[in-house]
């Protein structure tokens, strides 16, 4: 996919740059700004709010000094970011259009706080990755990119975020934009293709003076394409893992004093849907006990009968009394397998979500202190937390070569893939099948930081 293109799923585009609609807009559309440090994350988002009209007058009067509105001061909002003029924390903010309705995130671009822009992606139906211009050789066709874009982009491509563009900014500041915006592009293409990223698209922007941002600005540095917003208005949703066996991780357990509350007077198992859909009559396995039953009523957070898909919350009653706690996970029952006629080996059932205590995952190291094998976390699965050990550093991921390196430890924001043993054993797959069963995090036990995200492979 070419990055003048937006994904298929999005919408279509015509020669013009003109996009047919994405026909679902019932949700609101949640993305994030990432990239480097002060490539404009804050003053893009500050921009979108002041040109939808989303800020009110006396907000604005705010951060307006001698007649100029700093619109980054609009995200930033804890007084150590507006001392040092920079973002730590995720800000979310959020707006809508005559289209749509959005939630932002506007993601730290130091290092040092990459821990927080993770966070903010794990729940990001899009990411915008700024390029800032002006601290690139644009004259060269060959440019090298910053580390920190190549991180985020890697980082937003891990995590499974369903549409990434590349917002090329402050071109204004530049001799030539439409010669800056082609080399920038041209470098953000071939980095893309050798990462095997999906790029919905490019556009170049000026979050200062608001080129197409909000309104699009024909022809400018060479570009025809819709503005970002335009763009982000057709942007899909990131789609539940509906078509997948039943998984939910149970959060709650509600137990009922008067019966006629529930038909049969048991307790309801209260979780988010993690895959499948959870519906009347299907036979489901309780993990980690094994314990069999049968669906007998499901409940949506209104508690209306109905059938819950993934990604919604619902209610379980069980048809008998089995022992289920926070923690455990309802999944769909074992299909037995099929054998052939002269096959005399007694056929066995087939986990629907095999258990294991080993699992080889790809992890972005938050820590503070490198990951070392040997070393014992805490690992939180869905709602359950179990002992984790590091076995082995497998290899590191160079950002910059993208090579596959060994090593014998992962430094802080390092990318790396490692072998963990679990104390026992849970229900997972891998994280490009199943976003919740593949996912977990690491707790250092000592300090209960968030030390590590980790997909299973």
């Amino acid at each position: 996919m070419t990055t003048q293109t937006i994904a298929a799923s999005a919408g279509t585009a015509s020669a013009t740059g003109q996009f047919e609609p994405y026909s679902d807009h019932a949700s609101a559309l949640r993305f994030i700004t990432c990239g480097s440090v002060d490539d404009g994350k804050s003053t893009l988002i500050g921009r979108l709010l002041v040109d939808t009209r989303a800020v009110l007058q006396d907000q604005l009067a705010g951060v307006t000094k001698s007649g100029e509105t700093d619109l980054a001061m609009l995200t930033d909002g804890l007084s150590a970011e507006r001392e040092q003029g920079i973002t730590i924390d995720v800000a979310y903010r959020y707006f809508n259009t005559d289209a749509r309705k959005f939630i932002i995130g506007d993601a730290p671009g130091h290092e040092q706080y990459t821990r927080n822009m993770v966070t903010a992606a794990s729940s990001a139906d899009a990411a915008v990755v700024l390029v800032d211009a002006t601290k690139l050789e644009w004259q060269n066709p060959q440019l090298a990119l910053l580390p920190q874009t190549r991180r985020h982009s890697l980082l937003v491509h891990l995590l499974r975020v369903h549409s990434l563009v590349f917002a090329v900014n402050k071109l204004d500041a530049v001799a030539d934009p439409a010669q800056a915006f082609a080399n920038i592009q041209g470098a953000l293409q071939r980095f893309a293709q050798e990462a095997g990223i999906a790029v919905t698209a490019t556009i170049p922007v000026s979050a200062l003076k608001g080129y197409n941002v909000v309104n699009h600005e024909a022809g400018w540095a060479g570009y025809e394409g819709p503005s970002l917003l335009q763009l982000l208005e057709q942007l899909p949703n990131t789609p539940a893992d509906t078509d997948l066996p039943l998984a939910l991780p149970v959060q709650w357990v509600e137990k009922f004093h008067d019966s006629a509350i529930t038909t049969e007077g048991r307790r309801v198992f209260w979780g988010r849907v993690a895959a499948g859909q959870a519906q009347v009559g299907a036979q489901v396995q309780i993990l980690p006990s094994g314990q069999l039953a049968t669906i007998a009523k499901v409940i949506d957070h209104a508690r209306a009968p109905k059938e819950v898909a993934a990604g919604l919350s619902a209610g379980i009653t069980l048809d008998r009394e089995v022992d289920v706690s926070r923690g455990d996970w309802i999944v769909a029952a074992p299909v037995q397998a099929e054998v052939a006629d002269d096959d005399f080996d007694t056929p066995t059932a087939q986990p629907a979500w095999p258990a294991s205590r080993n699992l080889t995952a790809t992890i972005a190291w938050m820590d503070n202190e490198p990951l070392v094998p040997g070393r014992v976390y805490w690992a939180l699965h869905g709602h359950r937390w179990v002992k984790a050990k590091a076995q082995r550093v497998v290899h590191r991921l160079n950002i910059n070569t993208l090579q596959e390196e060994a090593a014998t430890q992962l430094e802080p924001n390092a990318i790396g893939v490692v072998e963990l043993l679990l104390q026992e054993a849970i229900p997972s797959a891998s994280f490009a099948h199943a976003r919740a069963l593949g996912s977990l995090i690491l707790v250092d036990t000592a300090s209960n930081a968030t030390a590590a995200a980790v997909l299973v492979r």
